[in-house]
């Protein structure tokens, strides 16, 4: 979540890094309020989420009432890329000697804490060039050190006898960014006052969501004008929600397939008016609200549902559906898609309760062609659908031996968390699949047991009565890292974290912990990971992967269930599928999990199912080409056609480098890939190199 300045400086000022003296003002102030007893002049600035606003004209300098009346008046009637002015903050104007730049970022590339700080600061800072910065790496285990503030402020090239503010400043500020794990808290620029007073003129700071979930006080941050009707209703209700310009109304269970979703609606001329993430559950209460925005949104011509049964039934969907549409006032068409666990079923409860609003289709090819009859006349293609050739692979055999590789046959299981409802459902499909959970641990509940599993309190204990080689994790966010540490500490050698919401922060000290000691950890926010008719750690339907010579290794769940389900239709059998995790620091990469698979004879091609954000895609690539890999390579990405910028459900789906998604896709080809460019081309493209 992104603060405007009235509010990072409102957490600057608590934290006791000085701010000029200011207030918050509206159309809707008929008033100056009282306390406003500072002199002009006044800045007067826009308080809005993107950048740019000096350029555009949204920060004005003002000398008397009568001139403020006029400058707020024009500010407030701005829109700033697209973004309504909702308030402006009104400040003392600030009697500037130099500007400089600082800033304390969690760095995904470095998977480290960033201290950026620059000789210059201001609305051209992008033009100063790189000597003008400094970048100093934070260990996010060891902390800021003062040797690095020294570093920093020698870089500034001030005077002696401003160490001590620049040294106050900075390590407030750091407070800051750990207390309320933040992802960026930035001043610029921090200024420095004729009376030699450092002071933040301007900030933005970026709270993690996952922490903003874990921390209600964050709540009085968060300002419900930066967000439209519609968006804000469908965060009240929980959703993953986020408003596009198109007209097709989406909801689909699952980021990664919603992603893949909202790109073939784009490519198909299409365009999705919002992206809806209804996650796993996909519940009746869920699918009401989500259902009713959709309808009362006027953008929406139509809505197209797309289900994949995995763990979830579409049946269950199917009886939900059919309970909101006989109470739901809307009068939209809906489009629906079953694939999956009980589609057949679905299909059938849809057609018996015969909802005269809803069309059934068979597959996403149908589901577009019924689609394409609420087009509007002749549109102009948006989306430029970027292919590559094939590259020349030899044929390989159809064999469908598992992989010995990653794990042993006797692998026993424990798991972290087993008597919470989705530890007890998923231990129960484990058995079922053919695992061997030897143990449970969850704290205080030792002596218990769970399906004829022994519960213990503490994972040593459990590690002392079973030979444990993997471990399974199911606890709530705020403990799953801790939980990580303690499987870690028992010597487990893997770990696989299926836990959704852990901070990032955390993360980077879990990695941290984690280097040297023998322990492989698997996720966060994972689906686990899966050898087709051996053994299963983790929550994917069993039922829908079969033995065969392709390794599957994915950052979703739901899409690595879909692509699975058709490769697996079309008689492609998978040696190996592990879900890395959809966030931007996971324990195991593509390149991690590959290397084990080099001399694994049963893998035979590889599959790569990524997303926007970040290079372990590239990165496995080229790793590859350097050893030599000599065997298929397939990957396809969710989320090409994503707003830049834009966090689409997995907290590490975002685009964010200079080259965008043709570079992404082009250093793929590059680096040897086959770049499949939808989901349809996988198991076809796949399958023709099958002997």
């Amino acid at each position: 979540m992104k603060l405007n300045e009235h509010m990072s400086k409102k957490l600057f000022s608590r934290a006791g890094i000085i701010v000029p003296p200011g207030f918050l003002y509206s159309k809707n102030r008929e008033n100056i309020p009282a306390d406003a007893d500072f002199d002009f002049p006044w800045a007067v600035k826009a308080q809005v989420l993107s950048g740019g606003r000096g350029k555009a004209g949204g920060i004005s300098i003002v000398r008397d009432h009568a001139e403020f009346a006029k400058e707020s008046a024009r500010i407030l009637d701005m829109h700033i890329r697209g973004e309504a002015v909702p308030f402006v903050r009104v400040e003392q104007a600030t009697d500037i000697h130099r500007e400089f730049y600082v800033s304390f970022s969690v760095n995904r590339e470095g998977q480290n804490i960033t201290l950026t700080v620059g000789r210059q600061g201001g609305v051209d800072i992008e033009q100063t060039g790189a000597d003008n910065f400094l970048l100093l790496e934070i260990d996010p285990c060891r902390g800021l050190s003062s040797y690095q503030l020294r570093q920093a402020f020698f870089h500034l090239d001030l005077k002696k006898d401003i160490y001590k503010k620049w040294a106050e400043t900075c390590f407030a500020l750091y407070n800051i960014f750990l207390d309320k794990h933040l992802l960026l808290a930035e001043i610029n620029p921090l200024v420095l006052d004729r009376n030699e007073n450092l002071i933040a003129l301007d900030g933005k700071v970026e709270i993690d969501d996952n922490y903003f979930a874990l921390a209600p006080e964050l709540e009085s941050y968060f300002v419900p004008e930066h967000m439209d009707a519609v968006e804000l209703e469908a965060r009240r209700a929980g959703l993953n929600f986020h408003r596009l310009d198109g007209f097709v109304g989406l909801m689909v269970n699952g980021a990664g397939l919603a992603m893949a979703t909202m790109d073939l609606l784009n490519f198909s001329d299409l365009p999705a008016a919002n992206f809806l993430d209804m996650g796993g559950g996909a519940s009746e209460e869920k699918m009401s609200r989500a259902l009713d925005i959709l309808c009362r949104d006027e953008s929406v011509r139509v809505i197209f549902i797309n289900i994949f049964g995995g763990i979830l039934s579409c049946a269950k969907v199917a009886r939900a559906m059919c309970s909101v549409l006989k109470s739901s006032a809307g009068e939209k068409e809906i489009i629906v898609r079953f694939s999956g666990f009980e589609s057949d079923k679905a299909r059938e409860i849809i057609s018996k309760a015969n909802p005269g609003r809803l069309r059934l289709a068979e597959d996403l090819t149908q589901a577009v062609d019924l689609l394409c009859e609420y087009k509007s006349g002749q549109t102009e293609s948006r989306f430029r659908h970027l292919k590559f050739p094939e590259q020349n692979f030899s044929r390989i055999q159809n064999t469908a031996k598992p992989s010995k590789k990653l794990l042993p046959d006797d692998c026993g299981v424990l798991v972290q968390g087993i008597t919470g409802k989705e530890g007890m459902l998923h231990t129960r499909m484990m058995l079922d699949y053919g695992t061997r959970v030897k143990a449970g641990v969850t704290p205080f509940k030792g002596g218990a047991d769970v399906h004829g599993i022994p519960v213990y309190n503490t994972v040593k204990q459990a590690c002392r009565e079973h030979e444990i080689g993997a471990s399974i994790i199911f606890v709530p966010p705020a403990l799953a890292a801790d939980a990580i540490l303690e499987a870690a500490d028992a010597g487990i050698k893997w770990v696989v974290c299926i836990t959704e919401g852990i901070p990032q922060q955390e993360m980077l000290r879990v990695k941290k912990h984690l280097a040297g000691t023998g322990t492989r950890l698997v996720g966060p926010n994972t689906p686990g990971l899966i050898i087709p008719g051996r053994i299963k750690i983790g929550i994917m339907p069993g039922d829908v992967f079969t033995p065969g010579p392709v390794a599957v290794l994915s950052r979703s769940g739901t899409l690595t269930y879909e692509s699975v389900y058709r490769l697996t239709r079309a008689g492609i059998g998978q040696s190996a599928c592990v879900g890395i995790g959809g966030d931007p620091f996971v324990g195991s990469s593509f390149k991690d999990i590959a290397q084990l698979l080099l001399d694994d004879p049963a893998t035979k091609a590889l599959l790569v199912l990524g997303e926007i954000g970040g290079r372990a895609e590239e990165e496995l690539g080229e790793y590859l080409r350097q050893k030599g890999f000599d065997r298929p390579l397939f990957g396809f990405i969710a989320g090409q056609t994503a707003p830049p910028g834009k966090r689409l459900g997995h907290a590490g789906a975002i685009l964010e480098n200079d080259s965008g998604i043709e570079g992404k896709l082009k250093k793929m080809h590059e680096t040897g890939y086959t770049v499949c460019p939808d989901l349809t081309s996988i198991s076809e493209r796949i399958g023709r190199i099958l002997a």
